[in-house]
């Protein structure tokens, strides 16, 4: 059916033209923000968060993260768009204790779903506030699984150590949580939730199995790293660690401290100290030319950057691995 419309000036129509493109470059510039796609939103605290949701949702998600890639993560701050960002959010995913502002704006925030990786699994109080950490066996691992975050609970979190996904079991843990969590916001794509989770779970399986097999038969059990964000991965697989400063990777060593990891080195067969990527490493490099010692990179995977060797979780801590390896002598 042919209906005659008024006649519409060029210039209307190119007003109206400039009109449309500004408003779909306004979208399109944002269409990765949350709350804006057709998807499940979640809005991750930082890359080990991210790392879940993308892996687990799949297509079905929008990942979005506060923490930008080569952002220290101890120390973000919350903007004013990243708050709406939670808000907008269909879901938040977050590890508590490691990020204070972090926690505070998922606290005020509306999102229905909030998913707090640290009570998916329990944290420890690995006694690394001073920068030592004595390692040691995980056997006792089974009885710890189920318990949720009681004992951060119990100890009111003060000295528990947050830097739980480099424990590949325990973050494994946290990835069955995260994908139970998906499945009852998100009861549409529930199945493919659980297969993705199924995969993970999996796939971090066969690097802990990596991990045991490839530490198992060392020269040394020692090894000295920027900060303490290795005590999961030490007392899962019978090493110690020593970090030049503790928990906060911005604190700096007393002179005390650097006087006994250099004597520690002598007795204990240290060849290396380790740094980070999104940490300055000068004090770990004049420990090392002090004493002796090489330098290599043992990353945290706070964050991925063109600095790291992979492009995602799995792929830096087995070169991770092979670093541990190298400095502990391999045999």
């Amino acid at each position: 059916m042919n209906v005659r419309r008024p006649h519409i000036s060029r210039i209307a129509i190119a007003a109206a033209t400039a009109a449309a493109l500004g408003t779909l470059s306004a979208c399109s510039s944002d269409s990765s923000a949350a709350g804006s796609t057709d998807k499940f939103d979640v809005v991750a605290s930082f890359y080990p968060m991210q790392f879940l949701a993308e892996k687990i949702g799949g297509e079905h998600v929008n990942v979005t993260t506060l923490t930008e890639p080569g952002q220290e993560p101890h120390d973000l701050d919350i903007s004013a768009q990243q708050r709406a960002q939670l808000e907008e959010s269909d879901a938040a995913l977050y590890l508590s204790g490691l990020q204070p502002a972090v926690d505070e704006a998922v606290k005020q925030a509306g999102t229905e779903t909030k998913i707090d990786a640290a009570k998916l699994t329990s944290l420890e109080d690995l006694g690394v506030e001073d920068g030592h950490d004595h390692g040691g066996s995980h056997e006792e691992e089974g009885e710890h699984a189920g318990e949720e975050g009681e004992h951060a609970e119990e100890e009111g979190g003060e000295h528990l150590d947050p830097h739980v996904w480099l424990d590949p079991v325990k973050y494994a843990e946290i990835a069955e949580g995260v994908g139970k969590a998906l499945q009852k916001a998100d009861p549409d794509h529930a199945a493919d939730y659980r297969k993705n989770t199924a995969a993970l779970v999996k796939e971090l399986g066969a690097l802990n199995t990596s991990f045991e097999q490839g530490l198992k038969n060392t020269r040394s059990k020692v090894f000295f790293t920027n900060h303490a964000a290795f005590g999961y991965l030490a007392e899962r697989y019978g090493l110690t660690q020593e970090a030049i400063s503790g928990l906060d990777p911005e604190s700096e060593p007393s002179p005390a401290r650097i006087k006994e990891l250099q004597e520690e080195a002598k007795a204990d067969g240290v060849t290396t100290v380790f740094y980070e990527t999104l940490v300055s490493d000068k004090t770990a490099k004049t420990l090392a030319a002090d004493a002796g010692l090489r330098t290599d990179v043992l990353d945290p995977v706070e964050g991925i950057t063109d600095k790291s060797r992979g492009d995602d979780y799995i792929q830096v801590m087995r070169a991770n691995l092979k670093a541990l390896q190298t400095a502990l002598g391999t045999k």
